[in-house]
């Protein structure tokens, strides 16, 4: 169980380190209002790592498969931003992609730091 906790808190970490240079990197080439969209949609994608995390901690003790209620976090944001004339949904949807970003990033480093057997 330890093993998954450091796994857990490495894909935090660098989910929310890629979501930091890709928002200075969006307000820097875009503006502040398609940067900020863009990290609802990266804090969102960061709740959902999360919620994701919390329900594969009790699987196999209390239950014995994955639940899917964690993506109606996203279609509920994703309605949100269609009503709504200040947030667009593109950016928020590549704002929650990031934490996807941030597992390619660890399973790359993890695969190039391991010892070959």
């Amino acid at each position: 169980m330890q093993e998954y906790f450091k796994l857990q808190q490495d894909l935090l970490i660098v989910t929310l380190v890629l979501t930091g240079i890709i928002f200075i990197s969006v307000w820097i080439f875009y503006s502040l209002n398609i940067a900020l969209n863009y990290l609802i949609g990266a804090c969102t994608g960061v709740v959902y790592l999360r919620m994701l995390a919390k329900n594969v901690e009790q699987l196999g003790r209390e239950k014995q498969r994955l639940s899917n209620t964690r993506l109606a976090l996203l279609i509920l944001l994703i309605l949100v931003a269609s009503r709504w004339d200040q947030l667009q949904i593109m950016p928020i949807f590549l704002g929650f992609l990031t934490y996807k970003a941030g597992l390619i990033i660890y399973v790359l480093r993890t695969a190039v730091s391991s010892d070959p057997s």
